[in-house]
């Protein structure tokens, strides 16, 4: 039994050397020699980001992520109805981006805080994102997103139409939706622009797109709610049963995202270079 047991250990051993080894060769044919020893401490399923075997982790952040921009983001609004304004619409945009900022911070290296599927689908368009993965990381979106509005809907009922985006009164549907495809544009054009090799902010991108969401949000969510992302629109609505106005939030972000990246390739040329995958495959820390 301890040979048999030692042979296991053994095997074991060596398989283990042999993913290490592919997990080495993958970071050396995809990252610069003076970028390799920041993958030194890092598992081997986050070396390897092509790697699906720990797919679920990454399927986790993005849906853990998108729940906690969506309890704050629509939560504002719920409470805000709750106290009668006891939380101005300053704080109500402010929060959100401050959330994404810590989001990206604290999980950004394990899927890339995507948090959006209009973000997902840029990405991916850019080439620095697979395509196989645009699926499931829309769809973990959208499970946070639903789960976060569910909390809140058992916790204070439909206060504040659960704090779904709207257009304002006195303004029309298209006026929503144009609104809309702008921020999102700008937004999306932010996060294209902080994750590339121009620019290699690594972490300071935490700060540049959390930035766009408070200011966007200050000028224009009087207009539209400054959603900027289906997901962050989708939850509430679904949970609520108010459909009616959904779909702006789901057409107008995608469309301002393709022309995000229109706007990249013109500015940057093609995507997919090391740092813009690294980025939005999980490795913001590029500094």
């Amino acid at each position: 039994m301890a040979s048999v047991g030692g042979h296991r250990g053994r095997t074991s051993s060596n398989a283990g050397d042999a993913v290490r080894r592919r997990s080495d060769e993958v970071v050396r044919r995809r990252h610069p020699s003076f970028l390799r020893p920041l993958f030194d401490d890092e598992p081997v399923w986050a070396r390897d980001f092509e790697d699906l075997s720990y797919e679920w982790r990454r399927l986790f952040s993005e849906l853990l992520g998108t729940f906690f921009l969506v309890l704050v983001g629509a939560g504002g609004g719920v409470v805000a109805a709750l106290t009668h304004g006891g939380i101005g619409r300053g704080a109500a945009v402010t929060a959100p981006g401050l959330m994404v900022a810590a989001i990206i911070l604290f999980m950004g290296a394990v899927s890339g805080a995507h948090l959006n599927p209009a973000v997902s689908l840029a990405f991916a368009l850019r080439g620095d994102f697979q395509w196989r993965r645009v699926p499931g990381y829309v769809l973990a979106q959208l499970l946070g997103a639903a789960g976060a509005a569910a909390v809140l809907r058992g916790l204070f009922g439909t206060a504040g139409h659960l704090g779904a985006t709207l257009p304002e009164a006195g303004f029309t549907s298209g006026q929503a939706f144009g609104m809309e495809v702008l921020l999102t544009f700008g937004l999306v054009s932010v996060i294209l622009g902080v994750s590339s090799a121009a620019q290699n902010v690594g972490q300071f991108a935490a700060i540049g797109v959390g930035s766009y969401i408070v200011l966007a949000g200050l000028w224009a969510s009087p207009i539209s709610g400054a959603s900027m992302n289906p997901a962050r629109s989708a939850g509430p609505a679904l949970v609520a049963g108010d459909l009616h106005q959904l779909w702006i939030y789901l057409i107008a972000p995608p469309v301002g995202a393709i022309a995000a990246v229109g706007a990249a390739w013109i500015l940057r040329g093609d995507g997919g270079d090391r740092t813009a995958r690294a980025a939005a495959e999980g490795r913001l820390d590029l500094d």
